[in-house]
């Protein structure tokens, strides 16, 4: 019988010690991006044997949907991630709560993060904290440009249009190589309305980003500017490499497209290319002209199936801290490309003179992170009105006026 109790105690004993906490992670699917979650994942499982993470991953087209069908059924993630941009939209629907105060300390967090990083609020509240942060630059095939005589990469627009059209191949009429990569859906909507719409001396939206501001000349220049690439200077054209990614496959895969603007996350995916390639700030419209960038981050925050119980809300808060770490910074740096979100760690001397991370680093002085209420919706408008002008041949003056109407009703409905 005393042999009976023992052996009872011992299992009783091993049963608590190996009694978990299982939280569930969620992000869209990107190659780099899984393959850091998982190694930060085993990293934290490693630290905390008391606390397994679960990851899932859905298609990024339809990752909001799962997310809005989930979520209000008490489903789905504890820890989710999400585009800056959609957090207002997600704060409405009640998908992410606060940051719990009793686990992180707002004074701290305005002093170790970006600036860029105060979108992550709403009304002043911390809603969540991204890994990392990341602007806009030019990709470009370094092969391509040797080939056709040019040793440096374009520095102004006029330069970068004429590389643009010497490494443009037609056989009659049909593209088998195009000099950029034309995609409205990918970044190039932010590369109108933040970059373009500045350089041409406007600004997208009144300082609160209350007012929709870029129907005037300077953002019809912009937008002008823009759909020449496609009806005048004939260098590109949609849906070259058909899909939302098929500018940057074009790129990285079928080396049938010379350059593209892309985001810092795009590093991990274009390391692994054959061809020699390199990365260059933005041009700009005249030598010593007006930078601009867009800054943006995905960050991470709680949902309300992590305030179910007090020991899941702990793990879950846990678990988003150690993936918001320096140490979870620097890793997701060198596998996806992506920069750190803390402001020592950005501002490391050696991370802005590196030849592939510099010119997204340099570019966050002069970055915007646009404001939105309606993320998806806002991107919508701007990407109709390029293509009314490329595919219906639309007055970039009229396409304009139209998406800026459309933008603003938005807003207002949503404020």
């Amino acid at each position: 019988m005393k042999r009976f109790l023992i052996l009872l105690a011992v299992m009783v004993g091993v049963s608590i010690g190996a009694a978990q906490t299982t939280i569930t992670y969620w992000q869209y699917d990107y190659a780099t991006r899984v393959d850091a979650m998982n190694q930060l994942i085993a990293q934290f499982e490693a630290a905390n044997p008391d606390i397994k993470v679960v990851q899932e991953t859905f298609p990024y087209d339809g990752y909001q949907q799962q997310v809005a069908a989930s979520l209000p059924a008490g489903q789905g993630a504890d820890v989710a991630q999400l585009f800056y941009g959609w957090l207002p939209t997600w704060q409405r629907a009640g998908y992410v709560i606060p940051l719990p105060a009793q686990y992180f300390d707002a004074a701290e967090l305005d002093a170790n993060f970006a600036p860029l990083v105060q979108a992550a609020k709403v009304d002043g509240t911390w809603y969540g904290l991204p890994t990392a942060v990341r602007s806009l630059a030019l990709f470009y095939n370094a092969d391509m440009l040797a080939a056709a005589g040019y040793d440096a990469p374009p520095a102004t627009w006029e330069e970068f249009i004429e590389i643009a059209q010497a490494l443009t191949v037609k056989q009659g009429n049909r593209f088998v190589q195009v000099g950029y990569g034309f995609a409205p859906t990918g970044q190039d909507h932010h590369l109108v309305r933040e970059v373009l719409v500045r350089q041409f001396g406007g600004a997208p939206y009144s300082d609160d980003y209350s007012t929709v501001t870029y129907a005037d000349q300077a953002g019809i220049d912009a937008l002008t500017f823009y759909t020449d690439w496609v009806t005048k200077y004939g260098f590109t054209v949609p849906e070259f490499v058909p899909g939302n990614n098929g500018y940057r496959d074009g790129f990285r895969q079928l080396e049938n497209i010379a350059m593209i603007v892309d985001g810092s996350f795009a590093i991990g995916d274009v390391k692994k290319v054959s061809f020699n390639w390199g990365v260059t700030e933005l041009p700009v419209r005249a030598e010593n002209g007006i930078q601009s960038n867009f800054g943006s981050f995905f960050m991470n925050a709680l949902t309300p199936n992590a305030s179910k119980d007090p020991a899941k809300l702990e793990a879950a808060a846990k678990f988003l801290k150690f993936v918001t770490s320096d140490d979870a910074m620097k890793l997701w740096l060198d596998v996806v490309g992506e920069l750190p979100a803390s402001r020592s760690l950005i501002s490391d001397p050696a991370l802005a003179a590196d030849p592939v991370y510099g010119p997204f680093v340099r570019a966050l002085d002069y970055a915007h992170a646009t404001v939105f209420v309606d993320e998806t919706g806002q991107r919508d408008t701007m990407v109709d009105a390029i293509n009314e002008v490329v595919l219906q041949g639309t007055s970039p003056a009229d396409a304009l006026k139209a998406a800026a109407a459309e933008e603003q009703l938005l807003i207002d409905a949503n404020r």
